[in-house]
């Protein structure tokens, strides 16, 4: 019953559904309603299904149809010209990211706090990025919602009370984050370069890039409600982000299915692939050769 509220898609009659008393209509298609009702013409559809996460174990009986799930999100994604990722927890966002990555499909991310929201729109793998001679996928001209992690996305709603697990937002959030991450998508498409085009900072208008005179086009939007501001900043891909490296990629490209639930099964499973593990091991070698210099100061 929270949601009719702050998001302007549902009523209340959404909350009640006579066929599962104890729940309401599935979200995806009371919103899919309510777009057809706002705009007949528009082909709306509404689909149910579960994103397999990493860190959430798929159990031998449950492997046919999370494999089946991972199948409808491809397609559904690679026949979208963009998508808007909008889900709940961290972990959830890693599947949609690395197949929009692995396909250079225009992705949305829209993340919300209390009183704050992130707006990024990911890279997309730049060919001009390759060093020369070298083959494979390449590296992504901007980061992702991942780019920022120095360890892999895990459960992040174990041991954690409801509260935790679902955020609690200030009422005109969802609105005015999901106002600008429409512009924000709008402004991409009407780029020349679209989504590998570059990222503008806080400039004046006229001192951006070409961007067809909408304006600036910035890689991530931070909101803070508590202020009323909001923060343009760029992120650089992270050469052993755990979603949208080369090396992870390359191995969903060239593993498929397999990758995914070694990713799904296997927690240290990511921080292998993409690399992670080692450097989380030469930053801790690092810290234990400065804590043995340490100690020799302290005996002289």
């Amino acid at each position: 019953y929270s949601t009719p509220p702050r998001q302007w898609l549902f009523e209340f009659e959404d909350c009640v559904d006579p066929e599962r008393p104890n729940e309401g209509r599935p979200k995806a298609q009371a919103a899919a309603d309510r777009l057809n009702k706002i705009v007949p013409d528009m082909n709306a559809r509404g689909i149910s299904l579960s994103i397999p996460m990493p860190g959430h174990p798929v159990a031998p009986a449950l492997q046919d149809k999370v494999l089946e799930d991972v199948k409808q999100l491809e397609e559904l994604i690679i026949e979208a010209d963009l998508i808007f990722l909008l889900t709940d927890t961290r972990e959830s966002r890693w599947l949609p990211t690395l197949i929009a990555a692995a396909n250079s499909k225009i992705l949305m991310n829209v993340a919300l706090g209390f009183d704050t929201f992130v707006i990024i729109r990911h890279g997309v793998p730049d060919p001009s990025l390759l060093p020369e001679g070298s083959e494979g996928p390449a590296p992504c001209n901007l980061g992702c919602y991942f780019c920022n992690d120095v360890v892999a996305p895990t459960d992040s709603t174990r041991n954690r009370t409801l509260d935790q697990q679902c955020t609690a937002t200030r009422p005109g959030l969802s609105a005015i984050a999901s106002s600008i991450s429409v512009e924000l998508a709008v402004t991409l498409l009407h780029h020349p370069q679209r989504a590998l085009a570059p990222a503008d900072l806080h400039k004046q208008l006229g001192e951006e890039t070409e961007s067809a005179g909408l304006g600036l086009l910035p890689h991530q939007i931070r909101g803070f409600l508590a202020n009323f501001s909001n923060v343009l900043i760029v992120g650089s891909a992270f050469e052993r982000c755990t979603a949208c490296s080369p090396n992870v990629t390359g191995a969903y490209t060239r593993d498929g299915h397999a990758f995914l639930l070694k990713a799904f099964n296997q927690p240290d499973f990511l921080e292998e692939v993409s690399g992670l593990k080692d450097l989380l091991a030469a930053a801790d070698d690092g810290m234990a050769g400065w804590e043995d210099d340490d100690m020799d100061d302290d005996d002289m």
